[in-house]
């Protein structure tokens, strides 16, 4: 792998490291941070600090139980002085550093070195000294474990284990359990990791069988009466503030919710929007043949991968209020499938 020579060469450098991850982390970023902070900090003796820009859902938190992580909108003055402090900064599973929200213009302005490492289509480069950018990758986790694998010449087994179980976390989370984005080198990965002794059988326990019963009362209505799939195969669902309240679910126990339809055959693109501070976050996932990205970049003001996406919809800017949503998304879906067969 390219630029591993450059790179052992920033880390022994440094003296103190800050990892800063996306808004809203993932299993992805959250994997990637705590395995990175962790070999950082167990492996090479380095001061390092995991900094998330909002608070990560309680369904994933396992992953960094035990870590010391600066959840930078409770504390973010602390955040930035770490961030001014810190003589390297490696940002993970972004590709605009704008994703970092109110850390992105700290992050600018500072004078440390920057490294990025990520898996997402056409990242922005400006201001890095280095980076690690694979888009095929099934998830930032994947590529950090083969990083971190040359790092050590190859011996996964000196890699610290709460990492290699944080980047299995990570990148089962990241492929929906081996459901998408599984290329050779992930089971490789997989592979490779239950060699070194992660126990992949407690992750599944705590990733999917732990959910409250909220969660799958909230699952089971939303199917059930709030679910609409339209002739063309697109679904969608839409889930306000006020259901959110009924059904007692937090924002990160809707994860996975958007996965449902696509079980169904006729079903090609599946839609969830939630309400969330004024706007709705909106998360896509199609079959083979439709693009996710390419509705997430048209109508939502985002990206992400082919199959899997994700973006906004802002009221009034992009619809008049939110309640004019489901015609919103019935009207685009009719465009963007014009569109794609145009295209």
């Amino acid at each position: 792998m390219e630029n591993i020579s450059v790179l052992k060469q920033l880390f022994s450098r440094a003296s103190k490291v800050s990892v800063v991850v996306h808004t809203h982390p993932d299993g992805d970023a959250l994997g990637s941070g705590a395995a990175l902070v962790t070999y950082l900090s167990q492996r090479l003796g380095k001061d390092a600090m995991l900094i998330i820009p909002d608070s990560a859902p309680d369904t994933i938190s396992f992953i960094t139980e035990g870590m010391d992580v600066l959840d930078a909108s409770l504390l973010p003055e602390e955040a930035a002085e770490r961030i001014s402090q810190s003589d390297l900064l490696v940002i993970l599973d972004l590709n605009e550093l704008h994703r970092t929200e109110q850390l992105a213009p700290i992050i600018s302005s500072s004078s440390a070195r920057k490294i990025l490492v990520d898996h997402h289509l056409r990242p922005q480069l400006d201001g890095f000294s280095l980076a690690f950018s694979e888009p095929w990758r099934s998830s930032t986790c994947e590529l950090l474990f083969f990083i971190l694998k040359e790092l050590e010449d190859g011996q996964v087994r000196n890699i610290p284990a709460p990492s290699l179980t944080a980047l299995m976390a990570g990148m089962t989370t990241d492929t929906n359990n081996f459901a998408n984005s599984v290329i050779p080198s992930t089971l490789q990965m997989a592979a490779e990791l239950l060699q070194a002794g992660v126990d992949r059988d407690g992750i599944i326990d705590k990733l999917y069988h732990s959910d409250r019963q909220q969660r799958l009362m909230a699952f089971a209505d939303m199917v059930a009466n709030h679910l609409t799939i339209l002739p063309s195969g697109i679904s969608y669902m839409i889930m306000t503030s006020e259901m959110q309240d009924a059904y007692g679910t937090d924002a990160g126990e809707t994860e996975g919710l958007v996965n449902v339809p696509l079980t169904m055959q006729k079903v090609r693109m599946s839609i969830f929007l939630r309400e969330e501070g004024g706007l709705f976050r909106v998360s896509i996932r199609s079959k083979r043949g439709i693009s996710a990205r390419n509705m997430a970049a048209e109508y939502f003001h985002g990206g992400g991968h082919e199959l899997a996406a994700g973006g906004k919809i802002f009221w009034p800017q992009d619809i008049p209020s939110k309640e004019a949503a489901s015609s919103y998304l019935e009207e685009i879906a009719a465009r963007f499938l014009r569109n794609e067969t145009t295209n």
